[in-house]
């Protein structure tokens, strides 16, 4: 007979660091994603978004260049600021973010997920993994309020040593979630069709990850027009499923 393996043993337990990013990027997470579509119900509104093809397209290009790739090279400098320890750089970026909004409903959204998920940490008050990163208190306070979103998620991230590329990855994976089941619901889609979509954009969501790794401070931008027109325009769109 042979041996059989014990999976209970130390080696084949999964790292914590793992658990914590599937806890940090699951739809289950309790900060409002999933009552925002980023400009996307008034996409759909309108017929610029009406299909799967359609769907696939700007989320694609919302990752060459958008809004959401300078939201994760962003939220790469809230985890290197903590890491660090430099809270001045904390709330440097935060506030640099805030200021890249193009519309109020883009802003309000991401403090509002911000907050919420500062407060989360706050209330799990998690402890730090090294010795060299500050109280979690300490942190929150230097952030300042309101905090925007990706901040958040870069702190929650450095505070449970996620590898930062998985980190990335996890931030990029839960965006693009959360707009593919908004777009099974508004155009209709299937729930497979919404699936499929997801493992399409797996080799964009690797290579926008590889990208905003590698971006100096300096070439921190984004061409997000077609969102920020969504996003204005959907303010006083006269039916909505969505807050934003």
């Amino acid at each position: 007979m042979k041996d059989e393996k014990n999976f209970s043993s130390p080696q084949f337990l999964l790292p914590s660091s793992l658990l914590h990013l599937l806890q940090l990027a699951s739809p289950a997470l309790p900060v409002g994603a999933y009552s925002y579509s980023d400009g996307l119900e008034l996409l759909v509104e309108t017929g610029v978004v009406n299909n799967q093809e359609h769907l696939w397209q700007w989320l694609e290009q919302e990752l060459r260049y958008g809004a959401i790739r300078l939201e994760a090279a962003v939220m790469i400098r809230a985890y290197q600021s903590v890491v660090s320890g430099n809270v001045q750089a904390l709330g440097y970026w935060n506030a640099w973010l805030t200021a890249a909004k193009e519309t109020a409903e883009l802003r309000s959204q991401s403090w509002q997920m911000g907050n919420s998920l500062m407060r989360l940490l706050l209330d799990l008050s998690p402890s730090p993994t090294t010795p060299e990163i500050l109280p979690i208190q300490d942190l929150a306070s230097a952030t300042g309020t309101p905090c925007n979103y990706a901040i958040a998620f870069g702190l929650a991230a450095a505070y449970w040593q996620i590898d930062l590329t998985g980190c990335v990855l996890g931030y990029l994976h839960s965006w693009a979630s959360n707009l593919i089941n908004a777009g099974v619901k508004l155009i209709p889609l299937g729930q497979t069709v919404g699936q499929q979509l997801l493992l399409d954009l797996s080799v964009n969501l690797t290579r926008c990850t590889q990208d905003v790794l590698s971006l100096d401070d300096e070439q921190l931008s984004n061409c997000g027009w077609g969102l920020a027109i969504a996003s204005m325009a959907h303010e006083t769109q006269y039916t909505r499923l969505f807050r934003s």
